[in-house]
């Protein structure tokens, strides 16, 4: 299998990332996992009630994540590995938050993973969201997000490295 020569990852929502960096944290060494498995992991966890009521219905404005990865699939092909569509950088409003500490730090100190998420627990979210910074509703999943970079990369890896901005 080739992999992409283009960054796809940057086409994939933050859930689906996490959802396929889940399922690839669980695979044995040597073992190659598509978007095509993927899918088969997401369809065999719904039930069919579910899965049949959501191809009839979308009372979701978003996509769904099967909807997502039909759509992946249809563009880059069933044995497209999985592993390039994991993110390794932080969205655009964590990317705001993870700048708005590296600005804060001193200059001795370099912002990691671990600070950002310190600053995200003292209140550093409500406190951008009070500014403008942040979105009421972007801060909802960013807690989320720091906690899968820090346990894909750790907590000592600089914050800087992973920050994006769309």
């Amino acid at each position: 299998m080739i992999r992409n020569s283009i960054d796809v990852s940057t086409r994939v929502s933050s859930n689906l990332s996490t959802l396929i960096a889940s399922r690839l944290n669980r695979t044995e060494p040597g073992e190659v996992i598509t978007l095509v498995d993927i899918r088969d992991f997401v369809t065999g966890v719904l039930t069919e009630a579910f899965t049949e009521t959501e191809q009839l219905h979308h009372f979701d404005v978003n996509e769904s994540l099967l909807d997502e990865l039909n759509a992946l699939i249809g563009e880059f092909g069933e044995t497209a590995l999985a592993v390039d569509f994991v993110q390794e950088a932080a969205s655009e409003p964590l990317s705001r938050v993870i700048d708005a500490v590296i600005n804060a730090q001193q200059q001795d100190h370099q912002a990691t993973l671990g600070v950002v998420r310190e600053a995200m627990m003292s209140g550093l979210t409500a406190h951008l969201v009070g500014e403008g910074v942040l979105d009421e509703d972007e801060d909802d999943d960013l807690l989320a997000e720091i906690d899968a970079l820090i346990d894909r990369h750790g907590s000592n890896a600089l914050a800087e490295d992973f920050i994006r901005y769309e």
